[in-house]
């Protein structure tokens, strides 16, 4: 996907003229920025924002770098669970795009979108293996359509402000679920926070190395699998107590509260059942550390 784009791309691909574009970027409807050529230029993210934020139609999505049709199709979350389902069954990459791009287009929160259109189509595949009416093959396929999706959809959500509080995390050793860490991120980003996934299978160990090296304001662990409870158990007592006693930490994932038990204490370890009460959580939550004072440790 582009990033950087001229106001005449724009112009075109929202359908205004182009003195039209650059008044709303002169009244800072739309932020612009300079190039070292004194051009003005704008990010597709701030695009995408005025859309939602304007209810804007698009004309020519593929300007933005955005799925043909986009705009102009069913935009309701309920109907196209299915859609979704049989694009990801049948490996139809840019349908799935669409589908998903066409939803966030039109005002769906990125919670919304996880967990009413692409965690159910995702445990319909899962379900159909398991009954013998999908194959492995198409379900590891709709995880990783899924995954490219999810990555677009994050590098179009606004930035995070100057000085936003941090916020790292993953999943545990044994738990190869990548797409649970990452919908944590982007959660997490469209609440404003800078926040990156450190992936999935993590050591404990390593992950006290992140917290150390980043500082982070918040960690979060996503426990969808766990191989032995009572030594995960052991292995996050041993992470909170290598880490500083400041730092936020939610756990969440179908295995969080069997594995840690009583250490998810409501404090300092705040568990998130879904991204929902994720959200509900981390909107709590204010900044321990000051822009200030995050000098040279930013991801």
């Amino acid at each position: 996907m582009k990033d950087l784009l001229s106001p005449k791309q724009v112009a075109a691909s929202i359908g205004v003229s182009e003195s039209s574009l650059k008044r709303w970027c002169d009244q800072g409807v739309i932020v612009s920025e300079k190039t070292p050529g004194g051009h003005r230029r704008i990010r597709v993210g701030e695009v995408i924002r005025f859309l939602r934020d304007q209810s804007h139609p698009i004309v020519r999505p593929e300007v933005l770098g955005l799925p043909v049709g986009v705009g102009q199709g069913t935009r309701s979350v309920e109907k196209s669970h299915q859609a979704l389902f049989t694009a990801l069954r049948e490996g139809d990459h840019e349908q799935a795009r669409r589908l998903v791009v066409d939803l966030y287009l039109s005002g769906a929160s990125v919670v919304r979108l996880c967990e009413q259109l692409v965690a159910p189509a995702l445990y319909d595949l899962g379900d159909g293996w398991e009954c013998g009416r999908v194959e492995v093959y198409q379900e590891h396929r709709a995880c990783e359509i899924v995954n490219r999706i999810l990555y677009e959809l994050r590098s179009v959500l606004p930035p995070p402000a100057p000085g936003a509080p941090v916020a790292i995390g993953g999943t545990p050793p044994g738990d190869n679920y990548r797409l649970a860490t990452m919908m944590v991120e982007l959660v997490l980003v469209d609440e404003g926070w800078n926040a990156v996934s450190l992936g999935s299978n993590l050591p404990f160990q390593t992950m006290a190395s992140a917290v150390r090296h980043h500082g982070p304001d918040l960690f979060w662990i996503s426990f969808t699998h766990v191989e032995d409870p009572s030594a995960t158990r052991e292995a996050f007592a041993e992470f909170l107590a290598d880490t500083q006693a400041e730092m936020h930490v939610v756990v969440g994932g179908q295995s969080a509260e069997a594995a840690l038990g009583e250490l998810i204490d409501g404090r300092r370890v705040q568990y998130g059942a879904d991204l929902t009460k994720l959200r509900s959580v981390v909107s709590q939550l204010r900044p321990i550390s000051q822009a200030a004072t995050r000098s040279g440790r930013g991801l």
